[in-house]
């Protein structure tokens, strides 16, 4: 009977109909920017379905007498297929390309390309459900419950209360459930929509995302009932929660990526590229046979093919050079790899201390857009690469035309990742740990609070 009463008085204030509603907007609004997000990935994998098979006719109709020329202005395509929970979570995908697209010359040159982005948008980021709930949600609980005591205390009718409930405790818990009932209702109308809207499977991705927000708004209801049992005003308490959000979800995140970039500096992602540029226009002042010699330590197999005379341009140690540069650039791409590697791993074990970057990299990890996921997909792109040079380098050694290539088997590839485990112990745990600890320094200031206690 209280908690209905409690629960239609909640509903007539000002704070939880504006709060609902601006939720519900911006909910909605984030679900839109998902499916735009979506389409123009999808787009892009339509362009280069369309325009690879005219690329190469249009190639081969000025270079196809010669395959080594031709091969040297040939792309081929691989598409970073992306799943419908990639718009909950847009993460690295707002920087890494969609397609990338490699020829048989140097990789390192070709491999970390990227799209033009407008540098305010990589700022700002972008307001995906994710965003929504790891930001919004939280000053949402803080603007429903930082006066869930100190109001009754204003307003002089705390003692009222005291008399006519049988546990102040069981009243202001009763009251805090009316503000968490709505916000969770809230929470699963935006995940239902997301469902249907975007056509997001439930169990295997929609779940998980759903479950982990869940706990992540349980926290932000844990810590903001501790502030309300320090017994203070309702000005100190909104300001303490406010300073705790932009300290747990804008500050310390940006401390620790600091303190990871500074921690590993990553010089090799400038050599390598000064290296593998070096080590192919050093090959033109050497003789042609020790170039030649060095490939055929890598490649054996064609050792057959001999070596090109000294005079004049061949094909044959034109691309041996190609290969050369990624070889001397090999040990510095291999230790920027190892870096990048370090500092997910780095930060994902500070996450575990702050609640909103945890769930903001597990959100990425569901939704196949962490920075994981683009490493893969670029050692994808390197054996994708090495297929096509083991494909090619023959039918450029004997001299071969395009005539003799079936190019319709070079549609475009597409790089689906592997299926992501999901540990749930491993994801909830910093949630759970944060909650009981907040729960408990709850149950200490209520102790201190009311004397029945």
């Amino acid at each position: 009977m209280m908690y209905r009463l409690l629960f239609r008085q909640f509903l007539r204030t000002q704070a939880c109909q504006l709060g609902l509603l601006l939720g519900l907007f911006v909910g909605i609004a984030s679900l839109f920017v998902g499916q735009q997000f979506l389409k123009k990935q999808d787009r892009i994998a339509l362009e280069v379905e369309e325009k690879q098979q005219e690329h190469i006719e249009r190639n081969i109709k000025y270079h196809g007498d010669d395959l080594g020329l031709l091969l040297y202005y040939l792309k081929f395509s691989i598409v970073n297929d992306q799943e419908p929970i990639a718009a909950l979570s847009i993460g690295q995908k707002d920087l890494n390309p969609t397609v990338q697209s490699v020829n048989i010359m140097t990789l390192e040159g070709q491999r970390y390309d990227t799209d033009l982005v407008n540098p305010n948008k990589l700022l700002y980021g972008n307001l995906d459900l994710g965003f929504v709930i790891i930001y919004i949600f939280p000053l949402l609980i803080i603007a429903f419950t930082y006066n869930l005591r100190s109001e009754e205390e204003e307003t002089g009718t705390w003692k009222m209360v005291s008399v006519m409930t049988r546990s102040n405790l069981k009243f202001l818990l009763s009251k805090l459930l009316v503000r968490f009932t709505p916000l969770a209702i809230l929470m699963i109308v935006l995940f239902a929509l997301a469902g249907w809207f975007l056509k997001i499977p439930f169990a295997s991705q929609l779940f998980p995302f759903f479950v982990i927000s869940f706990f992540y708004l349980l926290f932000w209801f844990s810590l903001s009932f501790w502030v309300v049992s320090l017994k203070l005003s309702s000005n100190f308490n909104s300001l303490l929660l406010l300073t705790t959000w932009l300290g747990l979800v804008v500050l310390i995140p940006s401390m620790v990526n600091s303190y990871v970039a500074n921690r590993f500096p990553m010089p090799e992602a400038f050599t390598t590229i000064i290296n593998q540029r070096d080590g192919y226009h050093t090959k033109w002042d050497i003789e042609k046979r020790g170039t030649v010699e060095e490939f055929y330590e890598d490649y054996p197999q064609l050792a057959h093919y001999g070596f090109p005379t000294e005079e004049g341009f061949t094909w044959h140690w034109y691309y041996a050079m190609q290969h050369l540069g990624d070889v001397e650039s090999s040990e510095q791409s291999r230790l920027m790899v190892q870096k990048i590697e370090q500092r997910d791993a780095v930060s994902k074990e500070l996450a575990w201390f702050i609640p909103s970057m945890h769930v903001q990299l597990i959100f990425n990890d569901i939704a196949g857009t962490s920075l994981n996921h683009h490493l893969r997909f670029l050692k994808y792109i390197k054996s994708f690469h090495e297929d096509i040079r083991l494909y090619f380098y023959p039918k450029v050694f004997e001299k071969l035309t395009a005539e003799s290539i079936d190019w319709k088997r070079f549609e475009p590839f597409h790089f689906k990742g592997e299926k992501r485990s999901f540990d749930w112990s491993k994801t909830l745990l910093p949630l759970f740990i944060g909650i009981i600890v907040f729960i408990g320094l709850s149950a200490f200031g209520a102790r201190q609070s009311f004397s029945e206690i």
